[in-house]
């Protein structure tokens, strides 16, 4: 897949192309209808693109309202590549192209930069300076440039349309198993291991605790099973029991502290990046009274995991 961080890296030739707009956080499985339905526009004619954002632009336009990403940028893009989209043009969401007139934006990015010929959006699309342009003056822009403009289905279950937001409720409430079929894969976190306190080694369970910059949205404080992935070392995959939150039986801990024991395994992965990926909670963070009820609850959490992991 080739990655353009902005128009001036898309070459001259480049195209013609077919053409979806969005953030894509967390490429859902809604998201995933709408890129396969991207490549059966494409064909074997078009190139298939994603014009997509280094930032929601709520982080700029109104930053009390921006809700955590489901994936860092370096997810994502990994993500579009795996569904098959060949280009991703990234741009830099600034205050420039916050004020970008619709119409300017349409020659520059999709005309000029990326010679498209058919273009994929939802219904409720908004784009430009106060969110002027829509499918009305999309459409309107098409005839005049020669690109056609199809309105992009909705993806629902029984109850509700498929969203990033409805994932987001559902890690902040633990529910791991259910934002995974939204997602069409288990939620997981990316990051660097770092020293910590070592009170895992001490307890017998030595952890390996993320940097509290790491990419993805952590869900609710607990316990869970999953798995740990050492990007570093080669995408090696360990079973893993995993703890998210601040440990209140210790003083100390930063909130939301990520950290996974690797089954039966002594490695050493300190420095390296590692994805931790949630398969199913166990139970929510409990405050215990001494060390001792800690490691016998930890020996159960264990046990449970490992079963989890067969």
């Amino acid at each position: 897949m080739r990655v353009f961080h902005g128009v001036g890296e898309v070459p001259a030739g480049f195209g013609p192309s077919a053409v979806t707009i969005g953030k894509f956080d967390g490429l859902h499985q809604g998201h995933r209808v709408v890129i396969g339905d991207l490549l059966a526009a494409a064909g074997d004619a078009l190139v298939p693109a994603v014009v997509t954002f280094d930032r929601n632009p709520l982080e700029l336009l109104r930053p009390e309202a921006c809700p955590p990403p489901l994936v860092g940028a370096g997810q994502k893009l990994e993500l579009l590549e795996s569904a098959g989209v060949a280009a991703v043009l990234v741009l830099a969401f600034d205050r420039a192209r916050a004020g970008q007139e619709p119409e300017a934006f349409v020659a520059e990015v999709l005309v000029d930069a990326l010679h498209v010929r058919r273009l994929l959006v939802g219904e409720d699309f908004r784009f430009g300076h106060a969110g002027r342009g829509d499918v009305a003056l999309l459409t309107r822009l098409g005839a005049e440039a020669g690109f056609e403009v199809t309105v992009q289905r909705q993806v629902e279950t029984a109850s509700r349309r498929v969203s990033s937001t409805w994932i987001r409720e559902l890690l902040s409430a633990g529910a791991i198993e259910e934002a995974a079929a939204l997602l069409g894969r288990p939620p997981s976190v990316r990051g660097v291991v770092v020293h910590g306190a070592h009170r895992g080694r001490e307890l017998g369970y030595p952890t390996a605790n993320l940097d509290q910059e790491s990419d993805g949205m952590i869900p609710a404080d607990g316990v869970y099973a999953g798995r740990l992935i050492d990007r570093t070392g080669g995408g090696e995959d360990y079973p893993a029991a995993i703890s998210v939150g601040s440990n209140p039986t210790f003083e100390g801990v930063p909130p939301k502290q990520v950290e996974a024991y690797v089954l039966d395994r002594t490695l050493d992965l300190y420095e390296h990046t590692v994805d931790v990926v949630f398969t199913h909670r166990i139970r929510g963070q409990i405050a215990f009274e001494g060390v001792e009820p800690l490691i016998a609850q930890m020996a159960v959490d264990v046990a449970r995991v490992r079963t989890l992991a067969r």
